[in-house]
């Protein structure tokens, strides 16, 4: 297989952070980006990488950091062919609780930020002969989840920006999915989630568990592998227990 790299955003912890692990299992060139530098330096050591990780400390929010980031990878020598936009940031309040500002600031992280990012991005691809770009979406952008007003409906603009990105972008050689997840085992997760919160996901997911940062990384690196998944463009892979299957339930 020849030389290529990708680009991983919010990769100092939890799904991104076993994103480049399992992406560089698979030989990828993983470029780990993250706002957290000392986060970023810190998980890198987790990784036995070598010469195959490079680490970039970047706000997705930074326009001048996005260009400088896409003007890098266009003068590498090994060929940009994907990119995993897992920056992104929670929010759990009612609609009445929500505000304005709250409802710009997840917009501008969670989508924004990867709408540039891909745009940024997607010419080196092209430029490289075509490449995948998978956005890591939520099951809360399918579902009507309570609390997620602000969260659910950035995640539901990632679900229908990927449908489009794939159509426009597939004359570029570029296919472009999104991966929901459900419930999470992560280190926010385990930080926010009540005892009584668990029992909620327990009964409607029909798995009875949450999952783990490497059951959504195996699916990323799917769906960025050009032998695995060459005909898959502008699908969202609910990773999800079952939840967003499930009507009834015992």
């Amino acid at each position: 297989m020849s030389a290529r790299s990708i680009v991983v955003t919010g990769a100092a912890s939890g799904i991104g952070l076993a994103t480049v692990g399992r992406l560089l299992r698979d030989g990828w060139h993983v470029v780990a980006v993250d706002r957290e530098g000392e986060a970023l330096a810190r998980s890198a050591g987790q990784h036995d990488a070598g010469a195959k990780l490079t680490t970039r400390t970047l706000d997705v929010t930074d326009a001048s950091g996005i260009a400088a980031l896409a003007e890098t990878c266009a003068q590498a020598p090994v060929p940009l062919r994907g990119l995993v936009n897992c920056a992104g940031i929670p929010a759990n309040a009612r609609f009445f609780d929500t505000t304005a500002e709250q409802m710009r600031r997840l917009y501008e992280v969670n989508v924004v930020g990867a709408f540039a990012l891909s745009q940024a991005l997607a010419p080196v691809m092209t430029a490289a002969g075509g490449g995948a770009i998978v956005h890591i979406a939520s099951v809360s952008g399918i579902k009507g989840n309570l609390g997620r007003s602000a969260y659910g409906a950035s995640k539901g603009a990632l679900v229908t920006l990927t449908k489009i990105m794939a159509v426009e972008l597939a004359s570029e050689r570029i296919r472009v999915n999104a991966v929901a997840p459900g419930p999470i085992e992560t280190p926010m997760v385990r930080e926010a989630h009540t005892a009584a919160t668990r029992e909620e996901w327990h009964r409607t997911v029909p798995m009875r568990r949450y999952g783990t940062p490497e059951e959504i990384a195996e699916a990323v690196a799917f769906l960025c592998d050009e032998a695995r998944a060459s005909y898959v463009t502008g699908q969202i892979l609910a990773v999800d227990g079952g939840f967003t299957a499930a009507g009834l339930m015992a």
